[in-house]
């Protein structure tokens, strides 16, 4: 094909995509940096000040100061009164440096240079092998990166609003509950119900071994005494119909073997007891997909590439579900199968995640 035959108009267009795509990875990556330098924390609530200043206030070299805060001019972070002075407003901090904030973005970003760089150059091998690599080859930052994503809506929404929206739950942890978190994380959602509801029993279950020494470590800090994190190598979920509230937030696309969890979930509940699932917003196919015009369908693609499918492909057999492959649809299909009967969808309005209720 000669290059007259080409569509000029559609070159330049995905030419822009590719700049416009390499502009938001270097954006990610000068965020990081301003996240692990402390630059959004140091200025938030100080008011305008020049960068020789902020260096000054942070030990730091001012020519690289300099550098680093013009770019965040540029990316519509700081303003800038034309005068050498700059400034984050209050709604930046909201976003950048206020962890309690609903609005605070920034905490997932914790393990994109290790994405980007060691596990990005080992993917290719997946392909060839057709083999994942586990959660915990991915280190410990994404431990701490997965805790900071979703940490805003465990603090603010999980006891505030999600909740009271489920069937008799409230009543059951306010009186006592056995409850069970597969795939808890850090431990972040069992310790703000324990805060809440301290006559409960907290059991999370876990398989990165990275996740759990922050979740012992979390612990340690609040010093509750209802709580407890299980190695689910060694101590798996009973089967004795014990629990009267399970949690799975967002791990169930990213399991290698999600109907025998999901089938042990089953046999774990109580016949009264309430299943409550997070997992990411998506269609049951690609075509579904496109039609929902999700605009942040491909980061998805790509964070499944790299870390969901790639851990849900990291023992023989996996499923390989990857972070879009759990949707309503299949989430429905695949608990009836393991023999709940009710499923309930819930609107939460969070910006990546459905909602789901499900009872046997």
């Amino acid at each position: 094909m000669v290059i007259s035959e080409l569509d000029q108009e559609k070159i330049e267009q995905l030419a822009g995509n590719v700049f416009g795509h390499l502009n938001g990875t270097m954006v990610i990556a000068m965020i990081w940096l301003g996240e692990r330098l402390g630059f959004y924390k140091a200025m938030r609530g100080a008011g305008p000040m020049s960068t020789q200043t902020l260096a000054e206030k942070m030990g730091l070299s001012e020519r690289w100061v300099r550098e680093w805060v013009h770019g965040q001019v540029a990316a519509g972070y700081i303003n800038y009164d034309g005068n050498s002075q700059f400034e984050l407003t209050n709604e930046a901090a909201a976003v950048l440096a206020d962890e309690m904030n609903p609005a605070f973005s920034i905490g997932g970003i914790h393990h994109i240079p290790k994405l980007l760089g060691d596990i990005l150059f080992r993917i290719p091998e997946c392909f060839r092998t057709g083999m994942g690599l586990t959660y915990d080859e991915l280190g410990a930052e994404a431990a701490i990166g997965v805790e900071g994503f979703f940490a805003p809506w465990f603090r603010n929404s999980l006891v505030a609003v999600a909740l009271p929206a489920l069937t008799g739950v409230v009543e059951k942890l306010v009186a006592g509950a056995r409850v069970a978190d597969i795939g808890c994380g850090t431990g972040l959602a069992l310790l703000e119900m324990a805060k809440a509801y301290p006559k409960s029993e907290y059991h999370g279950y876990e398989l990165s071994q990275h996740a759990l020494k922050r979740a012992n470590e979390n612990l340690q800090n609040t010093g509750f005494k209802n709580v407890s994190f299980h190695n689910v190598r060694d101590e798996q979920l009973p089967a004795d119909s014990s629990h009267d509230f399970i949690l799975t937030f967002d791990c169930i696309h990213d399991m290698a073997h999600p109907t025998e969890a999901i089938n042990a979930i089953r046999k774990a509940i109580k016949p009264d007891g309430t299943w409550f699932i997070a997992d990411i917003h998506c269609g049951a196919d690609l075509n579904e997909n496109l039609k929902i015009d999700n605009p942040w369908l491909p980061m998805l693609y790509g964070f499944s590439v790299l870390s969901c499918m790639s851990s849900s492909l990291s023992e023989p057999g996996g499923e390989g579900l990857g972070a879009v492959g759990f949707s309503s649809a299949v989430a429905e299909r695949m608990t009836a199968e393991a023999g709940f009967t009710q499923f309930r969808s819930l609107d939460f309005e969070h910006p990546l995640n459905d909602y789901y209720e499900v009872r046997p």
